[in-house]
């Protein structure tokens, strides 16, 4: 089990598979990208697998989810899905994707296991999502999340960010769209985690600031703390049901009190916390042969030591060091 001195524990595992990606957002990585992980930094796929199986059958996760970096860039992808699916207990198993590959990936991920996807979108506007990843790729998302839909990787979950000056009035239209797809939207405040070190709270549109926007159009009742559980989301039932829209106010309104997460990154790291600055390598004990229960016990370890908070609302907040592409989001 992997529980820290707080008493949480932790049951739900992201895993970054790459810290690559083929767009350029603005809230997460500068034009030119990042100098990448080389090669030999990376976990293998067999090296993945064995911490998923090690996570599922020794220390009590339940969910894995796979994210990036694009996690649709790594070739091993669905052979991985496939045999982490095969594990006992069967874990539930999905992907946080900027969705630009889903079209030709879907049906494989499904067969492979997949239970669902997270997509992210931040605009309906073709014009913005150029301005916003540095990519004129807007339709191969949407292409792609229906192919999702389609394919059976529901519910398809639509994560969005709103930036001031850019897409900060379509938080309405986002949702009446999402609402007539079919798919379910979350909204997330931009956090701390870009390469460029140029986020400002001051700038940002929070939680309160959605929800405003949103009222001007729908009618929004909470759904309850009892549904939520550890889910990061706030969640509100549009108009009386049945469709539901999230705010993830991880700024303004942190859930570290119910968090349930510990994290991989694509180079083996335990990080605890979105905005650790601290990591624990467990790709060394992978390479020196390290017996399972050696391995488990260090990530034990890793976590007992998590800290109470983010520390956002802390004098002395120190953003982490790596971005949002090679964390893991």
């Amino acid at each position: 089990m992997l529980i820290d001195t707080y008493g949480r524990v932790a049951t739900d595992l992201r895993v970054s598979l790459t810290d690559r990606c083929n767009l350029r957002c603005t809230y997460c990585m500068p034009e030119e990208g990042l100098q990448w992980l080389a090669k030999p930094d990376l976990l293998t796929d067999d090296e993945i697998v064995r911490l998923v199986r090690i996570a599922v059958t020794e220390l009590g996760v339940t969910e894995v989810r796979f994210t990036g970096g694009e996690p649709l860039l790594r070739p091993g992808l669905v052979g991985i899905v496939e045999r982490c699916a095969a594990l006992a207990p069967r874990p539930k198993l999905s992907l946080t994707t900027n969705g630009i590959g889903l079209g030709r990936t879907a049906t494989a991920l499904k067969a492979a296991g997949l239970d669902r996807v997270n997509v992210s979108l931040d605009t309906l506007r073709p014009e913005v999502f150029k301005t916003l990843t540095r990519r004129d790729r807007h339709h191969d998302v949407l292409d792609g999340m229906a192919a999702a839909r389609d394919a059976g990787l529901t519910p398809v979950k639509i994560n969005a960010v709103l930036m001031p000056g850019l897409n900060d009035d379509e938080a309405p239209d986002l949702l009446a769209w999402a609402m007539e797809q079919g798919y379910e939207l979350r909204f997330i405040e931009q956090m701390p985690l870009d390469a460029q070190h140029g986020w400002k709270r001051d700038g940002m549109i929070t939680a309160t600031d959605i929800l405003e926007s949103l009222r001007t159009r729908f009618t929004l009742d909470p759904e309850g703390a009892d549904e939520r559980g550890s889910a990061p989301a706030e969640r509100w039932v549009v108009d009386g049901g049945p469709h539901t829209v999230g705010v993830i106010a991880s700024v303004t309104r942190p859930f570290c009190r119910a968090c349930d997460r510990t994290r991989l990154t694509a180079d083996g790291q335990v990080r605890t916390c979105l905005f650790a600055t601290e990591e624990t390598d467990l790709r060394a004990a992978l390479r020196s042969d390290a017996p399972d229960a050696v391995i488990a016990e260090i990530w034990k370890k890793a976590m007992w030591g998590k800290k109470a908070g983010s520390g956002l609302d802390d004098p002395g907040f120190l953003q982490p060091e790596r971005p949002m592409s090679a964390i893991g989001g």
